[in-house]
């Protein structure tokens, strides 16, 4: 057999070995994803790992195995942990009491204590809709869509601690390494376009959360679930799509032809022809999301009523309206998972007040409160609401009690917070479960962040306890091998 190494080189500049380490460390994100172009210039060659079977697209559209009502899912994820008392959750109770010590069992990242200062809710109610629904003069516009949502009023976690709360959400434990539930929606759906990621993950732009990408993984899946973080705005939507040599797209594509008819030829040589291959693949998916991913974050064919609807004209809300519209043009093009984030990095960047509660509140809920309206509203005008699953919250909610000796700054609280579901058959102008008088716990119909997730893979046409991936000898699923049932109080 012939041992030597061919000297080819590609476009005067790669040659084989050079070619594989720059597209290898150029895509790592993308290097799985890559297979999913179902007619791409190699399926003649790709094969299962066992050389013989036919390779199949992870990714390829697939039958939820139930009737489903929703077919995609937005979840805008407040990072950081909103305070539930001082948005959608009316404690009148608190009021009166501001300022004044009393007996209460919290547990955040100051640990346990049995009492403290309470914080009186620093905004006002007011009742909206049909259903008389009070919301926080923090969200005024979220207010007028009452009647679209179901609010949950009596979620928990296992953790007050940013880090596994928020593995919690996204993946369904505390521990990382688990598949988020993007992942699982596009296990389980696969995606009907082929041009742009699947599962869409959208930053805030002060950074990306605590763990960053662990939120968004695929875990023990393959890469190809994994979410891709997009650019709202600037010129590379998806910025691991980036060439380090800065090659046209002319260029790009005159390279993946070359690679593909040096493969070809060489398919007897010793040097595995399955990873370049594979490397190919990546690069044609890299092509075809860098033709696709502008056109799907080119605003100017959206009328000024719509852009003006999310907040584009406005400074304040010009960055998470983007995201919001984007959003909805990526539902439009069959993306099955999106996630938006609405703060990042540290303290007040984001939601977790724990200095200057109104200040850290008012910044965040302003910068978001009219893109959230607008989504909804867009979305039912066109039709699309009934068949988007919109979820709203954060890892956890605040405690009742002042932090510290003085200020508004509450803890951390995953004893009773407050989300919110809209669209995708979940009822709307309905509320479900409660805190105590006080907020500090779920006392009526408590549900687990579980709960949550079980909901959204039934309203896709799952059942949670069904949907799994055999893994280290178990059928593992999104809600455990213990399982969990959706929320039937807001199916419709």
């Amino acid at each position: 057999m012939n041992n030597k190494r061919p000297k080819n080189t590609f476009c005067g500049q790669f040659n084989r070995r050079e070619y594989l380490h720059q597209v290898g460390g150029g895509f790592t994100s993308l290097a799985m994803a890559g297979l999913m172009a179902k007619d791409g210039f190699i399926r003649s060659q790709a094969t299962a790992a066992d050389g013989k079977t036919p390779w199949q697209n992870p990714l390829a559209p697939k039958d939820a195995p139930l009737p489903a009502k929703a077919k995609n899912v937005i979840f805008l994820f407040m990072y950081g942990g909103p305070s539930h008392v001082d948005t959608f959750e009316y404690k009148p109770e608190l009021y009166p009491l501001d300022g004044k010590t009393i007996d209460v069992k919290t547990f955040g990242r100051g640990g346990k204590k049995n009492g403290g200062r309470v914080v009186g809710p620093k905004w006002g109610f007011k009742q909206y809709g049909q259903c008389g629904k009070y919301v926080s003069d923090l969200f005024p516009n979220i207010g007028n869509h009452v009647d679209k949502i179901s609010f949950l009023h009596s979620m928990t976690a296992d953790s007050p601690i940013h880090g596994s709360a928020m593995l919690m959400m996204n993946s369904g434990s505390v521990l990382s390494g688990r598949p988020s539930m993007g992942s699982w929606v596009n296990y389980g759906l696969g995606s009907v376009n082929e041009n742009l990621p699947g599962y869409v993950v959208m930053l805030d732009p002060t950074g990306g959360p605590i763990s960053g990408a662990k939120n968004w993984t695929s875990g023990y899946m393959p890469a190809a679930y994994q979410g891709v973080v997009m650019n709202a705005s600037g010129s590379t939507p998806i910025l691991d799509l980036k060439n380090s040599r800065n090659m046209s797209r002319e260029q790009q594509r005159m390279l993946i032809d070359k690679l593909n008819k040096y493969n070809s030829r060489h398919l007897s040589d010793r040097i595995d022809n399955t990873a370049l291959s594979a490397r190919i693949s990546s690069y044609e998916l890299a092509y075809k999301m860098q033709m696709s991913a502008p056109e799907a974050v080119d605003f100017d064919t959206e009328p000024e009523h719509v852009k003006n609807l999310y907040g584009l004209n406005q400074d304040r809300t010009r960055d998470f309206g983007k995201k919001c519209l984007l959003a909805r043009r990526l539902v439009e093009r069959g993306v099955r998972f999106i996630q938006i984030y609405s703060g990042g990095n540290h303290n007040d960047a984001n939601w977790d007040a724990h200095g200057d509660l109104v200040k850290n509140h008012n910044y965040h809920a302003g910068n978001t409160d009219k893109p959230i309206a607008g989504l909804l509203e867009d979305l039912q005008q066109r039709g699309m609401l009934d068949e988007t699953l919109i979820i709203w919250g954060g890892e956890f909610g605040r405690q009742p009690t002042a932090e510290y000796a003085k200020g508004t700054g509450r803890d951390h609280n995953s004893y009773g917070f407050t989300m919110w579901m809209a669209g995708g058959g979940i009822k709307g102008g309905a509320s479900l479960g409660k805190t105590d008088e006080l907020g500090s716990a779920a006392v009526e119909k408590p549900l687990h962040v579980k709960h949550m997730h079980a909901t959204v893979l039934k309203q896709l046409g799952f059942d949670p306890n069904e949907l799994s991936y055999f893994y280290r000898g178990l059928d593992q699923r999104l809600v455990g091998v213990e399982g969990a049932d959706p929320i039937n109080e807001i199916i419709a």
